[in-house]
């Protein structure tokens, strides 16, 4: 490392300097979405926790996931925003690794929640009589922690096989924060045993993933079709469409980013993709899952209230 640090001490973003034009619109648009994904997210985690109707295991794993995308969003966002008002888009080389390894901490470890998620929603639909027996509050902390602990190994193991190759050469990456890929080209060494780690890691952690959520959204839809009355077809789907969207908006610009050929690689989609998922995801996700969610509006409209009553 301290070779490392002694050829290359920073990397420099040309992030959207081809786009000097749109600099201070772009900073407004990607601010706005911050806000909303602080603001939302940080509601959200703030009902699940004070209201007592929604401490169930569904809100458990919600909150589990607004804490995620609060990192998530933490780990670039503003250094982004602050390249986007100076001359000079730069960062530590240390700084690049720790945004690197959180950023795929938030990343696999989100990938492994949507998965417990569904897993939660098959089976309060498929086996709602089981339901409360399999989702014990230990069962929920067991399955959260276990993606927590999942993100945290490839992290650690995918920015220590990264960071310890030799970077003497160029410092110049195509890209607005420290994304894999656009960081390992940099390295002035043989990185092929580095990308089949990557490709394993994509196709362990995002594929696996997205095939047991599929999988889940399966058996759920035929267990809401044999369902005899269309009311109980509709409040089933209900609870789980709006984490069937979220998970269609996180695996859809993901998957395309890191599992999409070659030949149909390009630098401005590949940024276009990656504000998709690091900017806007984030920011509609407590949208999607506030306004399709009456718990969640009937916990806010009674925490108004308690605010009104106080100030009174």
């Amino acid at each position: 490392m301290k070779d490392n640090l002694s050829c290359v001490t920073e990397i420099i973003f040309l992030g959207f300097s081809d786009f000097q034009a749109m600099q201070a619109p772009l900073f407004l648009l990607i601010l706005i979405f911050y806000l909303i994904a602080l603001i939302g997210n940080s509601l959200i985690l703030i009902l699940t926790s004070t209201d007592p109707t929604l401490h169930t295991p569904m809100y458990f794993f919600l909150r589990t996931l607004s804490i995620l995308e609060l990192g998530y969003t933490f780990t670039i966002i503003p250094k982004t925003l602050e390249h986007l008002l100076s001359e000079r888009q730069t960062i530590s080389f240390v700084g690049c690794g720790i945004q690197m390894h959180f950023f795929i901490l938030f990343g696999i470890t989100e990938c492994c929640l949507l998965s417990v998620m569904a897993y939660d929603r098959y089976i309060a639909i498929c086996k709602p009589l089981q339901y409360s027996c399999i989702m014990d509050p230990r069962e929920c902390i067991q399955l959260a922690a276990i993606s927590w602990a999942i993100g945290i190994f490839v992290a650690f193991g995918q920015s220590v096989s990264i960071f310890t190759l030799p970077f003497c050469g160029p410092n110049r990456i195509s890209h607005f924060f420290c994304d894999i890929l656009p960081v390992l080209r940099l390295a002035t060494a043989d990185t092929f045993k580095n990308e089949v780690a990557v490709a394993a890691v994509t196709v362990i952690f995002i594929t696996v993933p997205f095939l047991l959520i599929l999988l889940s959204y399966v058996l759920i839809m035929a267990t809401i079709l044999k369902m005899p009355a269309a009311e109980n077809r509709r409040k089933a789907f209900s609870t789980c469409s709006s984490h069937l969207i979220v998970v269609s908006l996180f695996y859809g610009t993901t998957t395309f980013t890191y599992i999409r050929p070659k030949s149909i690689y390009s630098l401005n989609s590949d940024r276009i993709l990656s504000l998709l998922y690091t900017v806007a995801i984030p920011a509609f996700n407590p949208i999607i899952y506030s306004l399709r969610n009456k718990e969640i509006k009937a916990a806010f409209v009674k925490a108004v209230g308690r605010r009104k009553g106080l100030l009174r």
